[in-house]
């Protein structure tokens, strides 16, 4: 399961490029606690690392949750980002929710952009999903302006949404539909 855009390679990971995901997790451990709840140590080791690594890979065999780990096309593997697709439900909802994290060394550079676009056309275009959802934490100001750059609208906030850090924190609930993405020239 890999796709490529002009400069970067999405790829599902096997369990067997834990190393790479770790050194991904160590590397902005910092940043990325800022926004999430707690992962404990336990999570920063290669056995955690493989372990979860498999777990997704069966979940996107399934095609319940795909998580597209960003690499630049022409580099040496090292990860800029991670993007997926999460919570996929089929039937009447044709719905996910999109999730991506990436590198602070790496902002600024539209990395983010290609890479969810990428994600948004296969959201749409091959699962043919209807809607995708993203909830950001208030003060996320790069991301918000990154969801509006892609064509996301603000549809409300889930109050006390994820506890993080001990304190249950707000999320803005933006979301996109199906026919918005032609309007979005990176994702045609």
């Amino acid at each position: 399961m890999r796709y490529e855009t002009d400069r970067l390679a999405l790829e599902v990971f096997p369990a067997t490029r834990a190393g790479q995901t770790l050194k991904f997790y160590l590397d902005n451990r910092v940043l990325f606690e800022m926004y999430e709840p707690e992962h404990g140590d336990a999570f920063y080791t290669p056995k955690y690392q493989r372990d979860l690594l498999q777990c997704e890979y069966n979940l996107a065999v399934k095609l319940t949750m795909v998580r597209f780990w960003v690499m630049k096309k022409e580099g040496g593997g090292e990860v800029l980002g991670t993007v997926s697709l999460q919570n996929i439900k089929k039937g009447a909802f044709l719905s996910c929710e999109l999730g991506y994290k990436f590198d602070r060394r790496y902002w600024g550079m539209g990395y983010a952009q290609e890479s969810i676009c990428k994600c948004l056309s296969i959201a749409f275009k091959e699962l043919g999903l209807h809607r995708v959802e993203a909830q950001v934490l208030r003060e996320n100001l790069p991301s918000k302006r990154l969801l509006y750059r892609l064509g996301f609208e603000l549809e409300g906030v889930r109050k006390q949404n994820v506890k993080i850090h001990g304190e249950w924190r707000d999320h803005e609930l933006y979301a996109l539909l199906s026919p918005d993405i032609d309007g979005i020239s990176c994702c045609l």
